[in-house]
């Protein structure tokens, strides 16, 4: 499963189908997405994703079943992140909740393509230069260390966002919604929206992530199968996981140590690989036990608003 153009094929078109019956039947009116729609779709997502699991476990193999296990948590897990900054962002531009859903559709979609090519252009350089594995443990490394330095509340920058300082000044931006719009025509002239920046802003910083996500990934797996697939249902259930837990982030203060001390073992796991081999159950475990321990952290010592 996984090597030949047919199952590809097949995949995209499946893809694609679960992203149109999302936009054009369950979501084709713009409205405010509930706590109870929210965690129907985010159960649907991970058990979609834990079938497909299975899936690889019965037609690949053991091994490659627990890599994809663990190579989909540590996406979930690095998501939270950019869960909370997409929502600062949709507070800073003042997002209508009904237009939220649309915004998070297209940046998924975006990402989607993005990672694919980071994906493939990764993996092939891994494979033709083995010793790039090195640099890569200790960038993992040096970026769970700086995660674990930094505050646990992100903070944006609209202003100084090259791509959106561009845009502003080679774009007409109209001054307020179009509704759901990103492009209007007024006189003959067609306009941005401040909900289309919004849209760039939630894509940049989507690249920013996936500097980190996908190296932690690949470090885990070179197969690109299993990277590839195991992000495509990560981000599939972002946006659902979104707005079940829009109201209950900053619960989870204590996650960016979990997130940091998972990029540093990653990190290490492939530094030492040549001394000493971590079993894969014994990785997941691990990724497993760091989110857990994270988690209840956050609960057992709340975070006093000041």
């Amino acid at each position: 499963m996984g090597n030949t153009p047919l199952f590809w094929l097949a995949f995209t078109v499946f893809v694609v189908a679960l992203l149109l019956l999302d936009l054009l039947v369950f979501n084709r009116q713009a409205h405010e997405i509930k706590m109870r729609e929210a965690l129907g779709w985010s159960a649907f997502w991970v058990v979609l994703s834990l079938s497909f699991n299975l899936l690889v476990y019965r037609t690949m193999g053991h091994q490659a079943g627990l890599q994809w296990l663990t190579g989909y948590l540590v996406e979930k897990a690095l998501s939270v992140d950019n869960l909370f900054v997409f929502l600062l962002i949709f507070n800073y531009f003042k997002v209508p909740v009904q237009y939220q859903h649309r915004i998070l559709f297209w940046g998924v979609l975006g990402a989607l393509l993005l990672r694919a090519v980071f994906i493939l252009a990764g993996a092939a350089l891994l494979a033709r230069f083995h010793f790039l594995m090195y640099p890569l443990g200790a960038f993992l490394v040096y970026t769970g260390i700086r995660m674990g330095r930094s505050s646990s509340d992100p903070e944006i920058d609209p202003e100084n966002n090259p791509v959106v300082r561009f845009l502003s000044r080679h774009l007409p931006i109209t001054r307020q919604l179009e509704g759901g719009k990103f492009f209007v025509r007024k006189n003959g002239l067609r306009f941005a929206t401040p909900l289309f920046i919004v849209l760039v802003m939630v894509e940049t910083t989507d690249v920013v992530f996936a500097a980190d996500s996908i190296p932690a990934i690949l470090a885990i797996t070179r197969n690109t199968f299993i990277v590839f697939t195991s992000n495509v249902f990560a981000l599939l259930g972002l946006r659902a996981m979104y707005f079940a837990l829009a109201s209950m982030m900053r619960l989870f203060h204590h996650l960016h140590y979990g997130l940091s001390l998972i990029l540093v073992f990653i990190g290490a796991k492939i530094l030492l690989e040549s001394v000493i081999t971590i079993p894969m159950p014994v990785a997941l475990g691990v990724v497993g036990g760091l989110l857990v321990m994270s988690v209840v952290a956050s609960l057992m010592w709340p975070k006093h608003e000041q």
